[in-house]
Parts: C-alpha cells; structure tokens; sequence
C-alpha cells in the first residue's frame, strides 16, 4: 500500500492537509472522504485497509478547523467554504487519478457536506455513501443550539464544548480509547458553524427530490449523536430509483469503528462493486422503507420536529439570553482562540 501526505490548496488559499492510500494503478475507483465533527481524516483505518486490498483507492482530508488542518478549532465563516474545500479537493484527486471513477462518502457532519456538495455538483461522481449523516436532530443540547444562533451574528468565533458522549461513538473499547487518546479530535464548535450548519441542513431537505446520483446510507438503531429518523426521512423523500437505505440494530455513531465494523465494510464493499461503471445494476436488496422497524413512523417526521424545535426554543430561550448577560467565560484559550465553557 503506498500512503500519501500533504496539503491541497482549499477555498481562500488555506492549506489542508489531505491523505491517500493506493495500490494499484489506476484503481477501480477512488472513495473520497469526508470526516465529522472534531474528528480528521486518519481515523478511517479500517475502511482504508479493506477497500485499498480491494483494488480501490482512498483519499480524505482534514476539514478547516480540524486535524491537521489550520483554522480556529470547530469554526467557518460560511458553509460555503466547506463546499469549496470538497470542490477543490475532488479536482485535486481527479487531476491525480483521471482514470478512476470517484465515489463521496461522507460520515456524520461530513454526510451534511457530502449531500449538500452532491446536490448541487452530482457531475464526475459515481455515487455517494452517507453514513450516521447529520441531516436531522443531533445530540447537542437545544440550549446550546439556541445560544449559538443568538451569538453567530455578534459573536461568530464564540466557541462551546459540545457536550457530546465520547462513548456514543462505538461499542469497541478500544475505539473508544484511541478515540481518548487522540490529540488531534476536538469537542469544539463555534457559534457560526452551528447557525449555518442548521441552514444547510434545512436546505438539503427541501432539496431532497433533486438527488441525482446512486446514493447509499447506513445509520445505527443506536446512535445517540445524529438521529437515523433524519436518515429514513430523507430516504423516503428521493426520488431517485437507484436508493439504498439500512439501519442497523444495536450499532453506534462511528459504524467503521463498531463492533460489527466487518459485516458493515462488506456492505458498502458490495455496494460499491454494483455501482462500478460497467458493473450488472441489481436491483437494491430493499428499500428505506421496508427496513424501517414497524413501529417507526417517518412520514410526519420534519413537522414533528419542526413543532418540537419551536417548544424547545420558547424554552431555552430565556436562559440562552442570561447566559449571553452572565460572566459566562471562564477560561479563554489563547492558542487556538477558542472561549471555553467550564
């Protein structure tokens, strides 16, 4: 396996760090991913492995903010210089690997980014695999949600710690420990990350019906960071034939790092082998629906949540405008510019 580093020049110039893994020339295909929230491109270990001794190619990047990449931890001036930065990092790959197709895949924040860049540039992709997309309700606190909105117009670099269970990523303990020990992750989002993430989430699923790629999503049953609802409901709402949409019972967020990371790196193996050009299209083993446990009801989904959101806005909103009154910064960290909640 031949593995590469450096950087690729994203949208205003910013240099990102970038990887690849390849063994082959040309490769089948190449899989370009995009990680989540706080976390880089080199914890996808596994998937890399199993793809690259299958003939594909792998590259990922580190998101502004993250990793080893520059920028304030967990902060965008705009959601479009995350679109920028997957545009420019797809010519990067494609100026490099022009005789392979290329596959997005998108994990968690990265399934937002990944959607919201297929929507608008489906042209020179092959298909998109979403995994634990975060297209819905997440487990991040409303009060928090709703002090990041009040303070991304006058405060947009205000940061807060998310909150989030480090041991709702994977049921695998030793996961769980690199994940500890990892410097490079970070818990951290600012106040105008959280407001346009919000947007763009709201715009993809008013965008839904104009996928026009082969698209594939896995989402754990248990997964307490972003909701699988949001998953079946966006399923649901493509039109697209060619959709193929799977929970699966008892697995966590990160599911290329869960306990059944085997049985779910085979499926998206296989899914992937159908969608090569040239390859037999068989028709999807089932669709979204039809893996919905029968006691979920997803048709109303968007206009539960929408009314649940405006119940917990009127609730959180007091408190959210004493916490902007109270002496709420505890500590300032001086090397990454990031205001802590303590």
């Amino acid at each position: 396996m031949e593995h590469l580093e450096g950087t690729f020049q994203g949208a205003g110039e910013l240099n990102l760090y970038y990887q690849s893994w390849t063994f082959q020339k040309p490769a089948k295909a190449i899989v370009a991913i995009v990680h989540g929230l706080g976390a880089h491109g080199g914890l996808f270990f596994n998937a890399v492995e199993y793809l690259v001794d299958r003939g594909y190619g792998v590259y990922a990047f580190d998101l502004r903010g993250h990793g080893r990449s520059p920028g304030q931890r967990g902060h965008i001036n705009n959601w479009g210089e995350f679109r920028e930065d997957l545009n420019l990092f797809l010519q990067f790959i494609r100026e490099r690997e022009p005789d392979s197709p290329l596959f997005l895949w998108g994990h968690s924040l990265g399934g937002a980014i990944a959607l919201d860049y297929a929507l608008r540039f489906p042209e020179g992709l092959q298909g998109i695999m979403v995994t634990s997309p975060a297209i819905g309700k997440v487990g991040v606190s409303p009060f928090k949600i709703a002090t990041g909105k009040l303070l991304s117009r006058v405060w947009p670099r205000f940061s807060l710690k998310l909150g989030l269970d480090r041991y709702a990523s994977s049921r695998d303990l030793s996961a769980i420990s690199i994940f500890l020990q990892d410097p490079l992750r970070h818990e951290y989002a600012s106040a105008r990350l959280a407001t346009e993430f919000l947007q763009t989430v709201d715009w993809i699923q008013s965008h839904v019906s104009d996928l026009q790629l082969p698209l594939l999503i896995l989402h754990g049953s248990a997964d307490r960071v972003t909701h699988p609802d949001s998953s079946w409901a966006f399923c649901l709402q493509v039109t697209f034939p060619d959709k193929e949409c799977y929970e699966l019972p008892g697995s966590y967020h990160d599911l290329h790092a869960d306990v059944n990371r085997d049985e779910i790196l085979a499926d998206l193996g296989e899914w992937l082998e159908r969608h090569l050009p040239g390859a037999t299209i068989y028709e999807p083993l089932a669709l979204c629906a039809s893996k919905l446990p029968t006691n979920r009801v997803v048709g109303h989904y968007r206009e539960e949540e929408k009314e649940k959101t405006k119940q917990q806005k009127r609730k959180t909103l007091s408190a959210a405008f004493f916490l902007i009154a109270a002496p709420i910064v505890k500590q300032f960290d001086t090397i990454n510019g990031d205001f802590l909640i303590l």
